[in-house]
């Protein structure tokens, strides 16, 4: 389906080289014909120090020196880089690719404004209409803006569910999100919103008019279960909503 875009929600950085993942995505993007949008992550301290037994230490150093090397072989260039935690002096030829989107998961000011500056925007989850409005869209926007660069894209993923049980899609909703609760940079969000946990921050969505920069939400999930996928609101030019 060319005009469907693919996208990735999102790839852990730490785990992964980000050469090897620069020629991951182009090869993807070629043989998806274009329609790839990269979106990375830092994942969790819990995740990445506990499961994995790496150094979660200076997140937002690593994702600088990630991306620059990530950027550049994503634009079919070769890098030169010699960082704290990352050294690269390659380049990657792959047949048929060409330049794919990069988004961040950027939740706090410090990676919104890094993502601005390296990327083509952010990713959110977890994150309200009231926290996109004052903190994710200005924040990032005005760094671009400074900087000199593009607009930037945001995309706010949001959980839909097709139900004619509105009080068991709650119930379930409250039991496979409630670990996004428990998580700092989530748990940051939520209380920026003013929100108990995820499920009580995606009912904000549904009660008021979201006037949060970014246009009406096309949405994606099941017809005959109640089962939960991911929505995107994306833009690449943040407006306020019609």
């Amino acid at each position: 389906m060319p005009r469907i875009e693919l996208g990735t929600s999102v790839i852990p950085t730490y785990p992964r080289h980000p050469m090897m993942l620069a020629q991951q995505a182009l090869t993807a993007n070629a043989a998806s014909g274009g329609r790839l949008c990269l979106g990375i992550g830092l994942s969790h301290k819990v995740v990445i120090e506990d499961m994995m037994g790496m150094s979660f230490d200076k997140p937002v150093r690593h994702m600088r020196e990630y991306l620059s090397i990530l950027m550049p072989l994503i634009e079919k260039q070769n890098v030169s880089f010699s960082g704290e935690t990352y050294t690269t002096h390659a380049g990657l030829g792959i047949h048929g690719a060409s330049k794919c989107g990069v988004v961040v998961a950027a939740l706090g000011p410090q990676m919104l404004k890094l993502a601005a500056g390296m990327t083509d925007g952010t990713l959110t989850w977890c994150t309200g209409p009231e926290t996109l409005r004052t903190l994710t869209v200005p924040t990032i926007t005005e760094a671009a803006k400074q900087l000199g660069r593009p607009a930037p894209r945001v995309v706010a993923a949001l959980p839909v569910c097709v139900t004619s049980n509105v009080a068991d899609a709650k119930e379930r909703a409250s039991k496979i999100f409630a670990v996004y609760g428990q998580l700092p940079s989530y748990r940051a969000m939520l209380d920026h919103e003013g929100a108990a946990g995820p499920p009580t921050s995606q009912s904000q969505v549904r009660s008021r008019r979201c006037t949060t920069g970014l246009p009406r939400s096309s949405q994606s999930a099941s017809p005959t279960s109640p089962r939960w996928s991911s929505a995107r609101r994306q833009t690449r030019r943040p407006r306020l909503a019609q």
